[in-house]
This record gives C-alpha cells, structure tokens and sequence, in this order.
C-alpha cells in the first residue's frame, strides 16, 4: 500500500512539474496582415512596448482607414513608407496626431515597421513606414533630434513582398512628392488577424 501511494504522489508531482515548467499561457500577439497589389505582409505588432502607437494603427485598420491608400514613398536601400494618400496622392484627412513611443528597445532593424511623422516627434497620425535595412540613424540615440522615430512592430511573414515593393522604379511628382512609385503599389487592406484588444 505504501509503495502504491508513493506511486501515485510520484506520478502527481511528475505531472505538476510538467505544468510548472510550461509556465503560465501567453497572451494573443496581435497579428495584422497587409494585403497589397504587390502580395500579403504579415505583422506582429509589439503592444507591450508601444501600447499608443499600436492602439493608433488598429483603429485606422479596424475603420477601413488604409483600404485604397498606397506606398507613396520608396526609396532603395532606406525603407518603404504608406498609409496616407490615395493612387491620386490626394491625402486623406488623419486623427489627431500621437505621442512619441521611440524607445532604445525597439530599433529601426531591418523588417521592423514605424511611425512617419514630420519635423515634430510627435505628429504621427496614419503613415508608417518599414525599414528594408538597419536605420539606425532613426533611433533615440543616434536621431539629430534626440527623439526617433516609433518602431510598433515587426515583419514575419511576407518579406519577400517588402523587398519587390523596394525594389520597384519611382519618379518625382512635381512640385511636392518625391521616390513615387511609377505603377502605384496599393494597400488593398488592412486586416486584424489575431488581437488581445
């Protein structure tokens, strides 16, 4: 008896430890697919470490925001920026501007995508761009503005894409915009595919 009921505490303890080393269940990563005319880019966004720029990019997905809108600017060796203008590079009116989440944690590595804003950290509204080599240049400690610019995310499915879209051949649009793409590289949507919100 006594060797059965060792047995048994034996076989609980073996199936506990099991549990304990699987650890606590992880939340849902947020996960959003861009579909482009160019192929699908699929992201993992990071809510933990850019809690308002995530929040900022979902409801412009979640509203339809970016269907129709392309990347209007692309430039080699840099990044591919979009989610602001239509094919006729009519700018589409944005909510109101976010703060600034540019970290030291999450650089501007290649395949990580960010907020565009202008001369002021903390304009970003609907653009973003994605980083097709290490920016580093763009983050906190090494931006001529002391600020950088917000990495939310990464790519992990679909890089492929990135780099066709890198790749295509741009003009300038007088008088204002600049590495236009020449065939337009649209966004068809934006789609939440797994979310913890």
């Amino acid at each position: 008896m006594t060797k059965k009921i060792f047995m048994i505490f034996a076989a609980a303890a073996l199936l506990l430890g099991g549990l304990t080393f699987a650890g606590p269940a992880r939340a849902a990563d947020t996960i959003v697919q861009i579909d482009t005319s160019m192929g699908k880019i699929l992201l993992r966004l990071d809510e933990r470490r850019a809690p308002i720029t995530v929040a900022n990019f979902l409801q412009y997905a979640k509203s339809g925001f970016y269907d129709g809108t392309i990347f209007h600017r692309v430039i080699k060796g840099f990044m591919i920026q979009g989610g602001g203008y239509t094919p006729e590079l009519k700018q589409k009116d944005a909510h109101a501007p976010i703060k600034n989440e540019a970290t030291m944690e999450t650089r501007n590595a290649q395949y990580t995508i960010a907020m565009a804003r202008t001369a002021d950290p903390n304009s970003a509204t609907s653009q973003f761009f994605i980083n097709t080599k290490n920016n580093r240049f763009l983050d906190p400690d090494r931006a001529q503005d002391g600020v950088g610019y917000a990495v939310f995310g990464r790519v992990i499915q679909g890089k492929e894409v990135v780099n066709k879209i890198e790749a295509v051949e741009t003009t300038n649009r007088h008088p204002f915009y600049k590495d236009v793409p020449v065939t337009p590289v649209v966004i068809k949507s934006v789609t939440v595919l797994s979310s913890q919100q």
